[in-house]
């Protein structure tokens, strides 16, 4: 399982070590045992500060495919029930150095957010060795067990526990426990997984514990293509400059392949968001990423900026970037699916449908668009509306009516949308007049059914539109001097990444613009 090659490069990092990391296995009989000793033995090979041994822990692990990690004898709280290899090798390395001293990337703030939480929490990640989202998982956890004594957290491969996964009834990966009882499920942030624990243990938001930074003259909400964007001309301009994220690259991260963002061909979401990062780190630029912010405060031309961690960060002014996020069906099939056939973005991938047939959910003006637009790339386009009747203005529903290729289905609810082999197949839905179900073959779902500005935690603050989209005028001010918007969180029309960069750009430009102004006249009133 463990090639020479993975141990040479295992080896590499664990010349950190600081201190002595003990692999502790359950006592007890198991078809897949020796495989794991196998497993554990060789790793240890890498380093004089690993080793090996078996030990009855009790209760505190699973069986006799479980073991714990230990540093210098202490339990850290981290275990794994299972062999982790595959994408959750990795998940286990770092676990290792991080048991072992090697600094954690986690944002100061989270960090105390963690180490206070006092209470017992006993996290279960129940995983495939084939998922990519599940490593992303289980180490943000294992990072929390790490902070804090009283957390411990396991990770399950559901592939060797069928019986858990049965009587659970899980059917997607990963599904998270926190003492027993369903915690998150699907891929999920661990500035969720932050969330989701402060809503348990909350941190008062009237005594935010001021940050260590100075103050600011800029903090960017956001770390997208605007966010990202609007962070390097800050920091080109000479501004003191706080990037916030709950998740660098955004929505961007999840798009499979872009083709039309200008002199880039063709590229994916991720190649995209590597750039951003790149780019990003050749300025002097405070990341504080997997953060939320929860509330804006101003005050006499000042701005404070409330994380959920509970972290406080003071500044001159402030660029919202947050984004939106697709609204989801919420039905089977669909989050496991994203980049797999189920797509929201009709420009971005359509052309990767050439010739298949696809289906279009929702029946309004974004819906019979999206049909219209994909009539000219794909072979066929079936749009399923849930009311009775179309939502889109006239003039839409006469052009879509007249595309020999496009078919209108309404009264309908879809159900289920169904893959096999990793690739969106089929989809399933019902006829709500008569309660028959049917399947419809296709290669891909386009969800239409609007978007949701990520606009919540400014709803008090700034002037919104109907839909919640942040208002704001030609050079991106808000109708709060000081804060400035930008990209799919504002009005102006027309989501796309290359938009977003330049409403990124046109900030960044106006809040430093706005500073001069304001240095300006306090030093008029001082003289």
């Amino acid at each position: 399982m463990i090639t020479d090659a993975l141990l040479e490069a295992v080896a590499g990092y664990t010349q950190a070590l600081q201190c002595d990391v003990a692999f502790v296995l359950q006592t007890g009989d198991h078809p897949k045992r020796a495989e794991l000793v196998e497993f554990l033995e060789r790793l240890c090979t890498t380093s004089e500060r690993l080793r090996f041994e078996e030990r009855d822990l009790g209760a505190r692990l699973r069986g006799p495919l479980s073991f714990a990690l230990e540093a210098d004898g202490v339990d850290s709280g981290v275990r794994f029930s299972g062999i982790p290899g595959g994408h959750e090798f990795n998940s286990l390395i770092l676990a290792v150095l991080h048991a072992s001293g090697t600094e954690m990337k986690l944002d100061a703030g989270m960090k105390r957010a963690v180490q206070n939480i006092d209470a017992t929490l006993q996290f279960e990640t129940v995983i495939s060795l084939s998922c990519h989202n599940c490593p992303d998982v289980v180490q943000i956890l294992n990072q929390f067990a790490l902070l804090n004594p009283r957390i411990s957290a396991e990770m399950l491969d559901g592939g060797l526990y069928p019986d858990v996964v049965e009587a659970l009834e899980i059917q997607g990966v990963p599904t998270v426990y926190l003492n027993g009882e369903l915690f998150a499920s699907g891929k999920v942030e661990a500035a969720d997984l932050v969330s989701k624990l402060l809503e348990h243990y909350p941190v008062d938001a009237g005594e935010a514990e001021r940050s260590d930074l100075p103050k600011q003259d800029v903090v960017i909400v956001g770390a997208g293509p605007a966010g990202v964007s609007a962070a390097v001309y800050c920091a080109r301009k000479g501004l003191r400059t706080t990037l916030v994220a709950e998740r660098f690259g955004g929505q961007v991260k999840d798009t499979m392949g872009i083709e039309n963002l200008i002199s880039v061909p063709h590229t994916t979401g991720a190649e995209v968001v590597k750039g951003l990062f790149q780019h990003l780190s050749d300025y002097e630029v405070t990341l504080k990423e997997h953060a939320r912010v929860d509330e804006i405060r101003s005050d006499q031309g000042s701005h404070s900026i409330i994380l959920s961690t509970g972290e406080r960060l003071d500044t001159r002014t402030v660029i919202v970037a947050s984004g939106a996020q697709w609204r989801e069906l919420g039905v089977p099939g669909e989050k496991e699916n994203v980049g797999k056939g189920v797509a929201y973005c009709p420009h971005c991938d359509g052309p990767f449908f050439k010739q298949q047939d696809v289906a279009v959910i929702g029946g309004g003006n974004s819906g019979i668009e999206a049909a219209i637009d994909l009539a000219g790339v794909v072979k066929s386009v079936k749009v399923f509306e849930y009311l009775p009747e179309l939502q889109a203005d006239q003039v839409l529903v006469e052009q879509a009516q007249s595309r020999e290729n496009i078919e209108i289905l309404t009264n309908v609810a879809t159900q289920e949308i169904i893959a096999d082999a990793g690739k969106v197949n089929a989809l399933r839905y019902e006829d709500r007049a008569t309660g028959a179900q049917q399947i419809t073959s296709l290669a891909g779902v386009f969800v239409q059914i609007g978007l949701i500005p990520n606009s919540q935690f400014v709803a008090q603050v700034l002037s919104l539109n109907q839909s919640g989209e942040i208002l704001i005028d030609e050079k991106c001010r808000t109708s709060v001097p000081g804060i400035f918007a930008c990209g799919d969180v504002t009005a102006v029309p027309y989501k796309q990444i290359v938009l977003a960069m330049g409403e990124g750009s046109k900030a960044a430009i106006a809040a430093f613009e706005y500073l001069i102004s304001e240095a300006i006249t306090e030093s008029e009133q001082a003289a």
